[in-house]
Parts: structure tokens; C-alpha cells; sequence
């Protein structure tokens, strides 16, 4: 019987930073393990964006094949296995089933089998300052920050792969006034203030009373009926279930110009955590795993420490443990979160030991967490 392969992720991006696909890096000890695993978790499949699928270290064979994949896949091929005969024999297959590829590791002056469309190409942007000759849009891999992904952008990359966007941002000043009123809104929500006073707030910027709700009646809720105002919310939900939703607010407040993608990990991380905790937790503290997960990248967002958006906002003492010492009921769960974000899979097989975790459980509500994300920000 095959073993199940553990799936980590990372976003693509546009030159703008706009969320184009999401890169999905299996791994397994054969390709026929990581066919049965995908084909295992098929009906939770993130269907927003084209999906590049790694194969990580495993030379690209037919036994793919046994995997029915979705029609927004790409399957990645590294430029240094197109000389094997399994490949040799794959890539006639995955054209004829009508799957995408996704040239890997590309290199000018690198001779290419004839015929195939490689609308993608990976190259290593560390390597290859810029895409000479790339037979496809290119995408730079293995940029070390946000200032290196600019020069990529103008040496010629048509977007980038990775988690450049998490390191290389501008120094933590002071909040906005605009963040600030949001956090105002969690503290009186949290606080149990009057619906009213709260209302008043939510007034005084129409934008933001639009995003909560569409949030609330977003399809990732589950309502049978459509909210239609705050007070309704209140009479529906009760503030415990809403202060999850308004920490969504301040997540998404962000104008950094690699928000989408930040918000994006931030809201999966969220997503994952809420779905793991679940048999561990009741429903509170699964909103507060969502939370933790959800303000991880809250100084990256905002532009200010960790530590001065704690101070402002009312937040239950495992949320700050685990944000701001690693430590307490909360801290496996983000450091299972971080851990599916490497291409190495020996933290992620660390922290998912840590809470006893079966690997189709994992990736089940890994897939589950980003589609949620990815459909949020749609």
C-alpha cells in the first residue's frame, strides 16, 4: 500500500503582486503515492487560481497518471528531466489529457522537446538575474525579499513564486488612524458594547460596514439567510462568532503593496488552524485559533510591531502567547500553520507529530484552508 505524501504551498504572483496561482509542492517517496494522495483529496481541490504542482525531488513518471487532475492544473517539469524516458513518456500524456506543464528550473540555451506549450516557466531568480530566452510567462523562484522581486519585475520576470514578500518590508511605524478605528471596533465588540455605539462606528466608514458583511455572507460562513445590517448580525451570530469576522477587517486594511498575497497566508494560516483545532477546542477557541493564525502577519500588513498592535487590541492571553513568544495552547497550531509554507517537509512532519495529526488530515484541511482564503479574496 502506498504512503500518503504531505503537501506544502506557496503563492504566485503577477508584477502587481496579485495573487495568479498558487504553487503546490507534494511530498512523497513515489509518484504513484503523491497520484493516490491528490486523487484522495480531489473534492477539496482550490479551484480560484491555476495550480502548479511540484513534485518536489521525484523525477516526473506515467504513474501520475492515475491521478484525475483538476482542469487548473500545471504540472511542473524540471528542465533536468527531460532527457528520462518516464518523463520522455509522461509528456505526450498529460498533453493528450489536456493537463497544463510548467517548465522548471529553466536556463537560456537549455534544448527543449518540440511541440509542447510551456505557457509557465520557473526559473531560479537568484541564478538568473533575468529570463533571457524563457519559452513562457516567467516566473521568478528563490528571491530572498520584496526589494529583490522589483528588480526581478524590471529585469523582465513576468511574476514570482515563493515568500520573498514576508521579508524586505519597510520598518514598523506608528498605526494608521484607519487600522486604529478597526481595532476601536474589536475592542467594543470583544468588550460586549452597546449594538448602537458600535453601529455608530461602523457608520463612519461605509467601506468597512460593506466588507464585514460581505465577509458574513460570504459562502465560507454557511448562513441560510443573507445578513443585512449590523444589529442583524448581532441578533444572528452574537459578538463571540463577530469579532472573528472583524479581525478579517484588519487583516485585509492593509495598502502594502504585496497585500494580496499577505493577506492570503494570513487568512489560510487562520482557515487551517480553525480546522485542526476542531477536535481539540470548543467552537470559542477555534475562533481564537483563527484569530492567532489570522494576525500572524498583522505587523507585515500594518507596518507596526507585533507588540504595539497587541497593546491596542483586547486579544485572550493564548492569541499574544503564541504571537509574540511561540508559546502556549495555541503555538502548535501556527507552528504547524508556518510549516506548511517550506518546500522542506521536515518541519511540517515535526509539528504535525507534535499534535498526533494523520497526513490525509493535514493536507485535507490545508487545501481546505487555502480555497477558503483564495475564494474570500475573490
Amino acid at each position: 500500500m502506498s504512503q500518503t505524501a504531505l503537501l506544502t504551498r506557496e503563492p504566485v504572483v503577477n508584477k502587481k503582486q496579485a495573487i495568479t496561482a498558487n504553487r503546490l509542492i507534494a511530498h512523497g517517496p513515489d509518484v504513484a503515492s503523491v497520484a493516490g494522495t491528490l486523487q484522495a483529496v480531489g473534492e477539496y481541490w482550490p479551484g480560484q487560481y491555476p495550480v502548479f504542482l511540484s513534485l518536489g525531488r521525484l523525477v516526473p513518471t506515467p504513474d501520475l497518471m492515475s491521478w484525475q487532475a483538476p482542469p487548473n492544473t500545471h504540472v511542473e517539469i524540471p528542465v533536468q528531466t527531460l532527457g528520462h524516458p518516464q518523463t520522455q513518456a509522461l509528456l505526450p500524456q498529460l498533453q493528450a489529457a489536456g493537463i497544463g506543464m510548467c517548465l522548471t528550473w529553466f536556463s537560456a540555451g537549455v534544448a527543449l522537446p518540440p511541440g509542447v506549450d510551456w505557457r509557465f516557466v520557473l526559473i531560479n531568480g537568484r541564478l538568473h538575474p533575468s529570463p533571457d530566452g524563457s519559452p513562457g510567462l516567467s516566473l521568478a523562484w528563490g528571491l530572498p525579499d520584496a526589494p529583490a522581486f522589483k528588480q526581478a519585475v524590471a529585469a523582465g520576470y513576468d511574476g514570482a513564486s515563493g515568500w520573498f514578500f514576508l521579508h524586505g518590508n519597510p520598518p514598523a511605524k506608528e498605526l494608521s488612524p484607519n487600522h486604529a478605528q478597526i481595532i476601536r471596533l474589536l475592542n467594543m465588540v470583544r468588550n460586549n458594547e452597546n449594538v448602537r455605539d458600535i453601529e455608530s462606528v461602523l457608520k463612519q466608514d461605509v467601506a468597512l460596514s460593506y466588507k464585514l458583511l460581505r465577509y458574513i455572507n460570504s459562502a465560507g460562513f454557511g448562513l441560510m439567510v443573507e445578513i443585512q445590517s449590523f444589529r442583524h448580525a448581532v441578533s444572528i451570530l452574537g459578538y463571540d462568532k463577530l469579532n472573528k469576522w472583524l479581525s478579517l477587517l484588519l487583516v485585509t486594511a492593509s495598502r502594502n503593496p504585496g497585500a494580496p498575497a499577505m493577506m492570503q497566508t494570513a487568512i489560510a494560516r487562520g482557515r487551517l488552524m480553525e480546522q485542526i483545532g476542531a477536535e481539540f477546542f470548543d467552537e470559542s477557541a477555534c475562533d481564537n485559533l483563527f484569530i492567532t493564525g489570522a494576525f500572524s502577519m498583522l505587523d507585515i500588513l500594518l507596518g507596526a510591531s507585533m507588540e504595539t498592535l497587541l497593546e491596542e487590541t483586547t486579544l485572550p492571553g493564548p492569541v499574544t502567547d503564541a504571537l509574540l513568544c511561540g508559546e502556549g495552547d495555541y503555538a502548535p497550531f501556527l507552528r504547524l500553520a508556518h510549516a506548511c509554507e517550506s518546500f522542506d517537509p521536515a518541519a511540517l512532519i515535526k509539528a504535525a507529530n507534535e499534535l498526533h495529526l494523520a497526513p490525509e488530515q493535514l493536507n485535507r484541511a490545508q487545501l481546505m484552508a487555502l480555497a477558503f482564503a483564495d475564494n474570500l479574496q475573490a
